[in-house]
């Protein structure tokens, strides 16, 4: 199988690495990160203007790409900028769950995801869920003209400045049963929604969502009722290869900052990178991070694979991900020394984001256990 890119995607990375480069410098980043509004709408409209929110949709859907390697191209290029816009949360997550379920009336809102105009935000997550799909409390009651919301979601990507959700609640069955789950499309001014936001550790924010009485027209409902749960894997499952990518770009600009470090810093007048146990451990890093982008490049590969090869080489890689992004920030900041752990270098604020990466849409403890559980599925 050959993994190298197409002209089209080389262009792709060639142009949105000059932008970063360019127009995304550290200073400039962090300042957006801890803003009050979490990231740039000027520059969200200049990333759409450059196609690349139109990269991570397919062509039926209005966009021009949205194949595996695309998504791995766009994030790899975002987490060596340490990009906060909400490529993650309104275009992989929520597009990917309206192009995959919604009607024609629901996917016309697309068109807007891909030109910036709408910031679209997936609501799955509960208090106390531990990364499980199917646990979901928030209930959805029929009521004499559509549905009535009751319940609380958590770490809603960008959910502040969402101007819609999808929103996913129960429709019958229990708790943790896979059947039951539905997904809604629910504006952002809805009454009886409220939305209370705070910064993340990494840069960015995130949202609470409090759910009560959202009355919700019957055309609310994506897909049918009961069956949301097959989206949400699909939909998750690509912002799973989307933080591996991104977690690999930012495993790259760690490793380069680094060895740039050891060629410049000096100890009692001799190079620290002359020194062969600091070399040694940078030769053991650099295997470790192509083993991860090995790994990406699986779950790139099989992102249109039947559900099990799927979802085993997407939770594989993540494993691996965790894993290697751990090792990478703390062999960085240790190689560095003290100076490492300061705010005002960009090498903290990598090793902060490949830690949180770990923890986004399950760690390397869940993907272990689901990894084994999906092998015994192809097994049987």
């Amino acid at each position: 199988m050959n993994f190298e890119h197409t002209q089209e995607r080389t262009m792709l990375a060639d142009s949105l690495n000059r932008f970063i480069a360019e127009q995304y410098s550290f200073d400039k980043r962090d300042e957006i990160a801890q803003s009050a509004h979490g990231f740039s709408p000027d520059l969200w409209r200049q990333f759409a203007e450059l196609g690349v929110i139109g990269a991570l949709f397919r062509e039926s859907d209005g966009g021009f790409g949205g194949a595996g390697f695309d998504i791995a191209v766009v994030f790899e290029a975002l987490g060596r900028g340490l990009v906060v816009e909400p490529f993650l949360g309104s275009a992989l997550l929520a597009g990917e769950a309206i192009a995959a379920a919604g009607s024609e009336a629901q996917k016309v809102v697309l068109a807007d995801l891909i030109e910036s105009r709408t910031i679209a935000a997936l609501a799955h997550e509960e208090p106390g869920a531990h990364y499980e799909l199917s646990r979901v409390q928030t209930r959805a009651e029929r009521s004499t003209d559509g549905w009535v919301l009751n319940g609380a979601k958590a770490v809603v990507l960008q959910g502040e400045q969402a101007d819609l959700f999808v929103v996913s609640a129960r429709t019958s069955g229990a708790v943790h049963d896979e059947a039951g789950i539905s997904l809604f499309l629910l504006p952002a001014n809805a009454p009886g929604l409220l939305v209370r936001g705070c910064a993340a550790i990494d840069g960015g924010r995130v949202a609470e969502l409090t759910l009560n009485g959202v009355a919700l027209g019957a055309d609310a409902l994506l897909g049918a009722a009961g069956l949301g749960l097959a989206t949400l894997e699909r939909a998750i499952g690509r912002g799973v290869l989307a933080l591996c990518a991104e977690s690999l770009g930012a495993m790259e600009a760690a490793k380069t900052a680094t060895l740039d470090y050891l060629r410049t810093r000096k100890q009692f007048g001799v190079l620290i990178g002359s020194f062969q146990a600091l070399q040694h451990r940078m030769a053991d890093l650099l295997l470790e991070i192509e083993q991860a982008r090995s790994a990406v490049i699986n779950a790139a590969a099989a992102l249109d694979e039947d559900r099990l090869t799927r979802e085993r080489a997407l939770s594989a890689a993540k494993f691996s991900i965790g894993r290697i992004g751990a090792l990478v920030a703390e062999e960085c900041i240790q190689l560095h020394g003290g100076i490492g752990m300061t705010w005002e270098l960009p090498l903290a604020h990598y090793a902060k984001r490949l830690v949180m990466i770990d923890h986004q849409l399950g760690d390397e403890d869940h993907h272990l256990q689901r990894f084994i559980a999906l092998g015994r599925q192809v097994a049987a």
